[in-house]
């Protein structure tokens, strides 16, 4: 089995689709009141959930990876240059460097690197050879 889609609502479904398009490097393959993003062998679906509020659970959060700090450090400089909403500074965290920042919507992002992670976390990633 594998993932196949992950599907967010939207009280802006075009702002929402531009920061995933131009921020996380997503393809737009239907765009609308339903859009559909593409990336990495999966679907993003992005929903206007209309004049509904979205509240996502505390922490609730998708993760994206780059291949070191200095990428992490990068994507933050970029991030910041071009308005998005910033929740934490780059951080050191014993499973790598990372920071967190916010999309329109309110859906929280983690972007992060394994490259400096503790040893005793290394094994534990999905890529790991076991």
């Amino acid at each position: 089995m594998r993932l196949n889609h992950l599907s967010f609502p939207s009280n802006d479904v075009a702002a929402t689709v531009a920061f995933f398009e131009r921020q996380l490097g997503c393809r737009v393959e239907l765009a609308g009141p339903v859009s559909i993003l593409k990336r990495d062998g999966f679907d993003i679906v992005i929903e206007d959930c209309g004049d509904r509020s979205t509240v996502w659970p505390h922490n609730f959060h998708l993760g994206f990876e780059l291949p070191s700090a200095d990428d992490v450090r990068a994507m933050h400089q970029r991030f910041k240059q071009d308005g998005v909403t910033m929740k934490t500074e780059v951080f050191y965290h014993e499973r790598g460097s990372r920071f967190f920042c916010e999309a329109p919507g309110g859906l929280l992002f983690e972007i992060n690197t394994r490259a400096d992670a503790e040893e005793q976390y290394r094994r534990t990633f999905a890529d790991a050879v076991k």
